[in-house]
């Protein structure tokens, strides 16, 4: 039986996933391939920020054409994560994403945080 608690649900204007910066996100680096470690590797800004993240809009601007890599459905098989466990997974990832970038108390973790919560009832 599959556990629904954890729904995992996207929050439009967050972004958080969009901060690439390598020296904070070793592990997912290093579960991609080595093609795809020099694509991400090419998306990062001077900044650590994606170089096709839109921070006004906090969006991306390639966003029906994003790597793999930058889906959530490609966690499970990046982390060898079962599928039903990806919900949560994708969930804790994006918590902890969201925590290092905003900080803990942020509006962004509050409403992400509200969605997944909707995503369950």
């Amino acid at each position: 039986m599959t556990d629904h608690s954890h729904r995992w649900h996207c929050i439009s204007q967050c972004g958080a996933c969009c901060r690439l910066c390598p020296e904070e996100r070793q592990e997912a680096l290093l579960a991609l391939s080595e093609e795809d470690q020099a694509t991400y590797l090419s998306m990062v800004g001077p900044d650590g920020w994606c170089i096709h993240y839109d921070s006004g809009g906090r969006r991306c601007r390639v966003y029906d054409h994003r790597p793999t890599f930058c889906r959530v459905s490609e966690l499970g098989h990046l982390f060898s994560v079962e599928i039903d466990e990806i919900d949560a997974f994708a969930t804790d990832c994006c918590r902890q994403q969201i925590r290092s970038t905003y900080g803990g108390k942020s509006l962004t973790l509050r409403r992400f945080n509200r969605a997944q919560r909707s995503a369950t009832d």
